[in-house]
């Protein structure tokens, strides 16, 4: 059984398009999200036992996962962050939690429900306090995609003896939630926000895993390919819009402007193979789990730098036409700088250059 791509390819144009109505309005992907539905794409990480299509949770399914979430950001970058968060959630679970969550997760995905991860902190972050036989949440998540849509958010939560644990909290309509999207420059989309849990009581089953298992390496860093992924989808849109910009206004016969279209074209490329090295270092039982982190540092930052020289060149390029609102360009731009804005990017650079300046970078 395989993942029908082509018909996800050929709703591209309805995605694209939903995504700049959505900036516009600030509404959220829910035809986007049905369409994937439809394909299979929400349940596509579920083990095939369990209704899926294995993606990420089964050997040798890291390019299919690449190729989904890739499709994804090119027909709507924000669409496709709700969809890498989905994912990621069912993988956590998949890998920490026990049989029997992984079944009622499942179970409700192929209810209609949809997965997210929030573990960004507020000055308040969320901490939980046992109180009977359940346990009682208090404080709030940010940066939230899909606050008030997310049915099934794992979260990080604090214990009284300081210790981290991973929970999925099921949510309803009554959730003390907030949209922020006019704060943010792009990624209007995803429905970014805050979400409060006070007050809000949770069952021992709802734990996945033990104390410490969010941050446990080398877990907690080789997924964030999967993000690499979505970025890409949106650094591929872009190139591709450049390029037939250019020939609509008879731009791209000069030299300079050539020069452009190749500089993208290997900058998207670049990121295309440091993202897929990431994805199949997830999949080498053999590495050393120290350099599979390293090496997928080095692919974030890669990614990062091949969507911010593409987003130059496409300005440069296609000039103030690249800044009018009315252009699919000026929103993808701002959609994907937004997106490349992951956490510690310095760090992350300096812990894969302490770690290769001492051992072999490995061939692929």
């Amino acid at each position: 059984m395989t993942f029908p791509f082509e018909s996800l390819r050929a709703s591209q144009p309805e995605l694209e398009e939903e995504a700049s109505a959505n900036d516009r309005d600030g509404g959220f992907p829910v035809a986007g999200l049905a369409r994937l539905r439809s394909l299979g794409g929400m349940s596509a990480a579920l083990p095939q036992a369990l209704g899926g299509f294995g993606l990420g949770t089964e050997p040798n399914s890291s390019t299919d996962l690449m190729r989904l979430l890739r499709l994804t950001g090119e027909g709507n970058l924000s669409l496709g962050r709700l969809l890498e968060g989905h994912v990621n959630a069912i993988r956590l679970v998949f890998r920490y939690g026990d049989a029997e969550q992984l079944h009622r997760l499942a179970a409700a995905i192929h209810d209609g429900a949809l997965a997210g991860i929030w573990v960004t902190e507020t000055t308040n972050g969320v901490r939980m306090t046992r109180v009977g036989s359940t346990y009682a949440l208090h404080g709030e998540k940010m940066f939230a995609s899909g606050a008030l849509h997310v049915t099934r958010p794992l979260i990080t939560a604090e214990t009284t003896t300081g210790e981290t644990r991973m929970l999925v909290v099921p949510l309803d309509a009554a959730r003390k939630a907030t949209e922020s999207i006019g704060s943010l420059c792009g990624m209007h989309g995803a429905g970014t926000g805050t979400c409060n849990f006070s007050g809000m009581h949770v069952t021992p089953d709802a734990l996945v895993g033990q104390a410490g298992d969010y941050l446990r390496q080398p877990e907690f860093s080789v997924g964030a390919w999967r993000g690499m992924a979505v970025a890409l989808g949106g650094i591929d849109r872009l190139v591709t819009l450049f390029r037939k910009q250019l020939v609509a206004r008879r731009r791209e016969t000069s030299a300079a402007q050539k020069d452009r279209i190749g500089l993208a074209l290997i900058a998207k490329e670049t990121a295309a193979l440091w993202t897929r090295r990431a994805a199949y270092v997830t999949e080498d039982a053999v590495l050393d789990p120290d350099e599979a982190v390293a090496i997928v540092n080095l692919a974030r930052i890669a990614v990062e730098r091949a969507g911010l020289t593409v987003i130059e060149l496409v300005q440069r390029g296609l000039g103030l036409s690249a800044f009018v609102k009315t252009n699919v360009v000026e929103r993808i731009m701002r959609d994907l700088a937004t997106y490349l804005r992951q956490p510690a990017p310095d760090e992350t650079l300096a812990e894969a250059a302490t770690y290769f300046t001492h051992n072999e970078f490995s061939q692929a």
